[in-house]
């Protein structure tokens, strides 16, 4: 069998600028990097700012499992598919991040024939934004450490300093940490530690700003710390937020690339769902709908956390309005929810694909809780069986939702035609009727409440005095109005990992909660979700190497 990097390097790419033509964009509207891929500037985008707005269209999933779903390839696959039946569509993805390609989830670029090109470039250093993201960071992480040691003029409290280091690689060692030892000359030793990127407060700013002057503002109210008299200290504070721009610049703007198809695609941020927000930017976002008739964009992980934050943060801050959501589904997945073992999954098995279904049934439920319209997209294996393929679309009829068969990963958009078709007919049918979970107005504990009953399933979420207080104390602050992002396990309904299809009646524990006030979101951090992954026993990076031509093997 083909893989997918041999499927990729084997694509016909056509040249960035004649991809860009293809939206209406000049050589003057982009910053080509190389032959293959380029950025949109900031001019053109403020261009765009006034163009009525395409249809907007979500791609989630079921919870994910090692069997697989496929919600990147049926972004690509659909996105592809809705321009071979006449609609201008352009793909919005996130970018990926290194800590996953060196340890065991892989790329981000899609698969089989429905990838997004040049694939080894996304799934590496791409176009630098993630080493910005990281850089402005820890310029942030040093300009405290420093201002601390050439006198402390803000009166940080040591033991107040809430703002970490980040680096884009899964390094458990430096969860926890102390700096500044070896003496004076070095600083004031203090506890600290590293989170992923993808899990600063940075790259959550610079997915939702809406230009460089929204994103200087943002950068400078995040609070780094607090003095001992609870003072809360921003990073405009420490003069920070000029700095952090000035390297955020070119990042900020949207990467254009190509599917193997050759129809455009914006590669633009890369938030993780379970740790933070989940979603690519809004500057891409936008543009996207403002160079297209559709926009096909996905959500990290499942409808649980991806979509739901997609939907109570993204578009609530960015007044954006999804038109239709996709919810990809894979029958060996849903027989895993139903008790079936990885190894066994080529084996029919009806029941435990009915047993299994309630996870796709609670993903479709709740995504209506937003007032918007759904199918079901079956990502087919040569392992389905006719009786499982037609189960299935039983029990999606059951749900009251459409089931449609797809087969991108094999034969591209073709394969994904039939699901073009009925997206195009719930978008253009109107049916969207849009709102968000929650109001602004609620409680901050209310909103994490009620996550966790609508959302999750659970009977409740509970924490601890001293987060229930910090809470309390954020809402007189004047930031009760934040929505919140739930850190969570990304394979379970509940906050244990192991509970599989669709549990109920459970406790969601919260440890921990993080203002994030640049952003514009308070994060719950639940259970045992680390915002450092570690690697796992035999990391990915150790298959990764170059061959006696140069190229890169193992990657995928």
């Amino acid at each position: 069998m083909t893989s997918d990097i041999q499927i990729a390097r084997a694509a016909k790419k056509r040249p960035i600028n004649d991809i860009a033509a293809g939206l209406g964009l000049s050589p003057q509207d982009i910053l080509p990097y190389g032959h293959d891929k380029a950025k949109i500037t900031h001019q053109t985008l403020a261009g765009l700012r006034d163009r009525a707005p395409g249809r907007l269209v979500l791609v989630t999933s079921i919870n994910p499992t090692p069997a697989g779903e496929g919600k990147t390839t049926t972004t690509v696959g659909l996105g592809d598919a809705l321009n071979r039946i006449g609609k201008r569509a352009v793909i919005c993805l996130r970018e990926a991040s290194l800590g996953p390609n060196f340890g065991m989830k892989g790329g981000a670029a899609g698969g089989g024939h429905a990838q997004v090109v040049p694939m080894e470039d996304m799934n590496l250093h791409f176009t630098g934004d993630f080493h910005a993201i990281t850089s402005a960071h820890n310029l942030l992480s040093a300009l405290i450490d420093n201002h601390i040691h050439w006198g402390n003029a803000l009166g940080f409290d040591l033991r107040r300093v809430t703002w970490r280091r980040v680096m884009d690689m899964n390094d458990r060692a430096l969860r926890d940490t102390v700096v500044a030892l070896g003496g004076p000359s070095n600083g004031y030793p203090r506890e600290t530690g590293f989170d992923i990127t993808v899990a600063s407060e940075v790259m959550a700013i610079l997915c939702l700003a809406d230009d460089l002057e929204d994103l200087q503002a943002r950068l400078g109210r995040i609070i780094v710390g607090y003095s001992r008299e609870l003072r809360p200290i921003t990073a405009a504070d420490l003069g920070a937020d000029g700095a952090m721009t000035v390297l955020l610049r070119d990042a900020m703007q949207p990467n254009l690339v190509q599917t193997l198809e050759n129809n455009p695609a914006l590669v633009h941020g890369g938030p993780f769902a379970n740790i933070a927000h989940g979603c690519n930017s809004v500057t891409a976002t936008r543009a996207g709908l403002a160079l297209g008739d559709y926009v096909v964009t996905e959500a990290g992980f499942g409808a649980d956390l991806g979509a739901e934050k997609f939907l109570d943060i993204k578009c609530r801050k960015a007044g954006l309005s999804p038109d239709a959501v996709v919810v990809v589904a894979t029958i060996r997945a849903l027989k895993m929810n139903g008790g079936m073992a990885r190894a066994d999954l080529g084996a029919e098995n009806v029941e435990a694909l009915r047993v299994g279904s309630v996870n796709l049934a609670r993903h479709v439920e709740n995504i209506r809780r937003f007032g918007l319209p759904v199918v079901v997209a079956i990502n087919r294996f040569d392992s389905d069986s006719p009786a499982e393929i037609q189960a299935l679309d039983q029990l999606c009829g059951q749900m009251g939702v459409s089931a449609v068969l797809c087969t991108h990963w094999a034969d591209g958009g073709a394969g994904a035609e039939e699901l073009a078709h009925a997206v195009v007919g719930l978008v253009e049918g109107g049916q969207a009727d849009f709102r968000t979970l929650y109001p602004d107005g609620m409680g901050l504990w209310d909103k994490i409440q009620t996550i966790s009953r609508q959302i999750y399933g659970a009977d409740r979420a509970e924490a601890p005095a001293n987060v229930l207080k910090q809470l309390q104390e954020w809402e007189h602050a004047g930031f009760g109005g934040l929505p919140v992002c739930m850190a969570k396990t990304q394979y379970s309904f509940s906050a244990d990992p192991t509970r599989l299809g669709a549990p109920s009646g459970h406790v969601v524990p919260v440890r921990e909660v993080r203002l994030s006030a640049g952003a514009g979101f308070v994060v719950a951090i639940c259970g045992d979700i680390m915002t450092m992954p570690g690697l796992p026993r035999r990391p990915g990076a150790e298959n990764i190497h170059l061959d006696a031509e140069g190229r890169i093997e193992g990657l995928f």
